[in-house]
């Protein structure tokens, strides 16, 4: 049963013990709920995000999470152009362990919906450099997990193998990603501090000075560690208008030697993800997924046919592959599909709420929105408290509020984004869009071990 709002602020009581709490409010896009979650409003004007795990093997995330958030010490902080979450505290209740951390506010854009160009495309490419110039001892001080392009390739090897042995791979899928593992041009690259696989529900966006998108924080940091780049562009094959920009700007702003093959082993990385898929299917003796993931890599096998993945890194180590990475979104949506929420933080707003009129501006319609959310905050009376932290039942508790990704479909010019699709336009591309983005929604939580 999910727990109220009102419950999950009276844990924020427990974890922080000077907290004041006089409002509540859910947090969640209603989906499928991998965490119960809420915001606490503080007397002393801060905003606090509560959350319990409601699935199996989520607390590990959890603790994960937390030891990478008390490894970004004050000063690492400070070297990052955007916020992350503060662990606060945590607190025990009958019914589970609640995780306390500071809420970080913001917007969220749909994978297929960032606009190219500058603004929210390009904030990402930087906010990604940014995470990958951070120094090496930032992980390494925490005891977290370092891997080198070695390993990395061995693990790769370990993923394509494993799915070949099962008869489920498709022979073309098979001899291009062994082509792959075999030239050393792909794995020459510097391994940097990673968060272990971002996705598009990652960042948040508040309005610049000019009313377009800016990366205003960075959410899922239970990966952190030191690990080949790519893995946290791989995402960007779910973005295809947008990802020339999202690789240009990061080049721009990387301080490190440029890797030429960065965008073809984020490509690699990604349609790897349908063989971790097939591979969790196996061991964990699931059917179901098993023939999820087997029916995601014959249309992947189809729609690489004519494509050469090594072919796009030219005499001079230099890549051209805008076209390729549009290749992932074009498999095919199965109906029954399981959406898994993977967000480890969401901002409050009703997606509805955010999503813009023709006519409408990121910034003036979106604080007006904003506000209106915000005075609907619920109070709470100091005697909806009694009882709360020892797992009874909190006054108005509603069975169906569940932590999910709350995502907003538009693009920096205010256009809701439907109404820039043409009356032609391919209804097998938005049907590929939405593949893509549930496959990796699917499984970009796990991790590469």
């Amino acid at each position: 049963m999910a727990r109220s709002p009102l419950t999950l602020a009276a844990a924020a009581t427990a974890a922080v013990p000077d907290a004041e709490v006089i409002g509540a409010r859910r947090l969640t896009a209603h989906g499928a709920g991998r965490f119960d979650a809420a915001v606490a409003t503080l007397a002393d004007g801060r905003e606090l995000v509560i959350r319990i795990a409601n699935e199996e093997g989520v607390d590990q995330e959890v603790a994960a999470e937390v030891m990478s958030l008390r490894a970004l010490t004050a000063g690492v902080r400070e070297m990052l152009p955007f916020r992350a979450p503060e662990y606060v505290g945590a607190a025990g209740l009958t019914t589970g362990r609640a995780i306390v951390t500071t809420f970080v506010p913001g917007y969220l854009i749909d994978s297929e919906e960032i606009p190219p160009g500058e603004g929210a495309a390009t904030s990402i490419g930087r906010a990604l450099a940014a995470v990958h110039a951070l120094p090496p001892s930032v992980v390494r001080s925490a005891g977290l997990r370092e891997r080198g392009p070695e390993q990395t390739r061995a693990d790769v090897r370990r993923v394509v193998e494993a799915a070949s042995h099962s008869g489920r791979l498709p022979v073309r899928l098979t001899v291009r990603w062994r082509d792959a593992l075999e030239d050393d041009r792909l794995w020459a690259f510097e391994p940097a501090v990673c968060l272990g696989g971002t996705q598009a529900t990652s960042f948040l966006f508040v309005d610049d000075e000019r009313g377009a998108p800016t990366v205003s924080g960075l959410l899922d940091w239970h990966g952190l560690s030191i690990d080949d780049p790519a893995v946290d562009l791989r995402w960007v094959a779910s973005a295809p208008d947008a990802a020339k920009d999202i690789f240009r700007a990061y080049a721009d702003a990387a301080h490190r030697a440029p890797d030429a093959a960065v965008r073809v082993r984020a490509r690699l990385h990604a349609e790897l993800e349908f063989a971790r898929w097939l591979v969790h299917g196996l061991e964990t003796h699931r059917s179901d997924v098993v023939d999820d993931a087997a029916a995601l890599l014959e249309s992947l096998a189809e729609g690489v046919k004519d494509d050469v993945l090594l072919a796009e890194i030219d005499e001079d180590g230099r890549t051209d592959i805008d076209d390729a990475m549009t290749v992932l979104a074009k498999v095919p949506q199965r109906a029954d599909a399981p959406r898994v929420d993977t967000s480890m933080q969401t901002d409050a707003f009703d997606p509805d709420e955010l999503a813009l009129g023709p006519d409408a501006s990121w910034s003036a319609e979106k604080r007006a929105r904003a506000t209106a959310a915000a005075q609907e905050t619920q109070p709470i009376d100091a005697a909806d408290f009694v009882g709360i932290a020892a797992g009874a039942p909190a006054p108005g508790a509603d069975s169906t509020d569940t932590d999910a990704i709350p995502v907003v479909t538009g693009d920096a010019s205010g256009r809701k984004a439907d109404g820039e699709r043409t009356d032609g336009e391919d209804q097998s591309a938005e049907d590929g869009r939405r593949s893509a983005r549930a496959a990796f929604q699917r499984w970009t939580s796990s991790s590469s071990e």
